[in-house]
C-alpha cells in the first residue's frame, strides 16, 4: 500500500521510477489504481505494459501524439523519486 500512497502523492508530476529487475522509467504519472501505475512517457503513441501477456507487449490506442502509456505493476516498483 505505501507504493500505492507514494505514487498519489507524486500525480501529474514528473517521476523516475526503478523496478525490481533494476529497469529504470522516467515520465509523468497520469493515473494509478490499487495494482498499477501509468507512466506517460516519450514514445511512439501507443499503450505498453510491464506484465506478460500472451499477445505481447504493445496495444492498440493512442494517448496523445507522441506519447505513450507505461503500465506499471506497483509489486514490482523499487523506488520512485521526483525529477
Amino acid at each position: 500500500m505505501e507504493a500505492y500512497y507514494n505514487c498519489l502523492h507524486c500525480k501529474n508530476k514528473r517521476v523516475r521510477i526503478m523496478t525490481t529487475d533494476g529497469k529504470q522509467h522516467e515520465g509523468v504519472i497520469v493515473d494509478v489504481d490499487r495494482n498499477n501505475v501509468y507512466l506517460r512517457t516519450k514514445g511512439n503513441g501507443r499503450v505498453k505494459t510491464s506484465a506478460f501477456s500472451p499477445y505481447g507487449n504493445y496495444y492498440g490506442g493512442f494517448y496523445g501524439y507522441g506519447s505513450e502509456i507505461l503500465t506499471l505493476s506497483l509489486f514490482t516498483l523499487l523506488a520512485i523519486a521526483l525529477i
